[in-house]
């Protein structure tokens, strides 16, 4: 996998967003009345961002990092993590889930990859949340924009988050990013994997390449063009076709809970102004 040479139309200006990253951290968790961090450090390239960012905005000691493998996860995925962590100083915890995971894959009979998985993801969750509650922090996500409109995680599970410093960015500006603010390289150039089972990769699994599918969204999404435009520029049509239909399916895992509306003001319908509350 290459990693040099974004896509023109997705380049960005790392100084700037880094900064804007950065101050979007400070504020968001200091106006929700908290100074402390918690990220989910798995050793890829999205939660070594974040951490990175996070160190910037709330200091390095304010940055708890969570290491949270499971009985098959990857050693090298272990030691990436931890290059993080030497390398800006953050707090570190390790928490094995396998006591979790375990009983509850033998419980639910859940002997699937998918079902597996989730219930991986979502303890991991479990563990993040309780270490928020048990520190006064706020759990900073870790998602970035092209995972967010693919539906590519588990809701309650790796989508879930207080914050989120990555969902407005693609993955393959999630590269750029992390190799301005200095993640090591090895971090920044390695294939992505969610980890959860022996060679899996999150390439492998989606059908397509992350270079391919983001300069597609970006079209698509923020450009905002046609069925007919995006073929005019050259994509496939079939392709085309297909990250449409994932991008419609997976759109439940990018909302709220839908309320149904009783009321003059239902909250995250007509009930949505946070600022109006001091928040």
């Amino acid at each position: 996998m290459e990693t040099s040479g974004p896509p023109s139309d997705l380049s960005l200006n790392t100084a700037v967003v880094r900064t804007l990253l950065e101050k979007f951290l400070l504020d968001e968790t200091h106006n929700a009345g908290f100074t402390r961090g918690i990220i989910g450090l798995s050793g890829g390239v999205d939660s070594a961002l974040t951490a990175f960012l996070a160190a910037g905005a709330l200091g390095r000691e304010n940055v708890r990092a969570v290491m949270m493998p499971y009985r098959t996860s990857s050693s090298e995925s272990l030691s990436d993590a931890r290059r993080v962590i030497d390398v800006l100083g953050i707090v570190p915890e390790t928490v094995d889930i396998t006591p979790i995971v375990d009983p509850a894959l033998s419980s639910l009979g859940a002997g699937d990859r998918v079902r597996g998985g989730n219930i991986m993801a979502r303890a991991r969750m479990i563990v993040l949340y309780d270490i928020s509650a048990r520190e006064g922090g706020l759990v900073l996500g870790t998602s970035n924009k092209t995972e967010i409109l693919l539906g590519y995680g588990t809701l309650f599970g790796d989508m879930a988050s207080a914050i989120n410093p990555l969902g407005d960015l693609y993955k393959t500006q999630v590269w750029q990013l992390a190799a301005a603010v200095g993640v090591p390289r090895e971090i920044v150039d390695k294939k992505p994997t969610a980890d959860l089972w022996s060679g899996q990769t999150d390439e492998g699994e989606l059908g397509f390449s992350y270079r391919d599918v983001d300069r597609l969204l970006f079209a698509m999404i923020d450009e905002r063009r046609s069925p007919a435009e995006l073929a005019s520029a050259g994509f496939d049509e079939r392709f085309v076709r297909s990250v449409q239909a994932i991008v419609k399916k997976s759109q439940f895992k990018r909302r709220p809970p839908v309320v149904a509306k009783v009321s003059h003001r239902t909250v995250n319908v007509d009930f949505r102004y946070a600022r109006d509350w001091g928040i």
